[in-house]
């Protein structure tokens, strides 16, 4: 069987941290396209493909979401309790990608059922080296079905693999 390459959507509004992943993503050659939003609700019109994202095309499904929680207009958390009560999208893995260490946060984010719950980590290396590990974990999970399930897998390039 094939497997094709999941979509990954980044909610993140900070640009430097924007800069800093599409960076990563280019030098460890991940082949996952990568769609990003700046904000909560723009985030949550992505996920339902309404607003801009209404033509066909416009917001491919995505098969995990890499998700800031300081963001504005509505927080990443509450995206996170939004997309969990959605019957829909309540089995999408999400990631949490911040850099609140604030233990109310990382508490609330497991409450909600985030999968996994990531500080960012200081300085280029460090961050570039913990998407590589993000893109690696995610390679040996076993996804639910649907666009995203057991035929697509994020790709990890030969020189990463072994």
């Amino acid at each position: 069987m094939t497997r094709k390459p999941l979509v990954i959507l980044l909610a993140e509004d900070d640009e430097h941290d924007i800069v800093a992943t599409k960076r990563a993503w280019k030098q460890h050659n991940i082949a996952n396209t990568l769609h990003i939003v700046n904000d909560g609700e723009e985030c949550l019109d992505y996920l339902h493909q309404r607003g801009k994202y209404t033509e066909p095309g416009a917001a491919p499904q995505p098969g995990i979401l890499l998700l800031d929680i300081k963001m504005p207009k509505m927080d990443g958390l509450t995206v996170l309790e939004h997309v969990r009560k959605d019957e829909k999208l309540r089995h999408l893995p999400v990631i949490i990608l911040t850099t609140s260490k604030a233990e109310e946060d990382r508490l609330r984010g497991y409450n909600l059922g985030v999968n996994a719950y990531i500080v960012k980590p200081v300085g280029f290396e460090n961050f570039s080296n913990a998407v590589r590990a993000i893109n690696i974990f995610w390679q040996l999970v076993e996804l639910p079905g649907g666009d995203h399930g057991p035929n697509s897998v994020i790709t990890i390039p030969s020189d990463t693999a072994g």
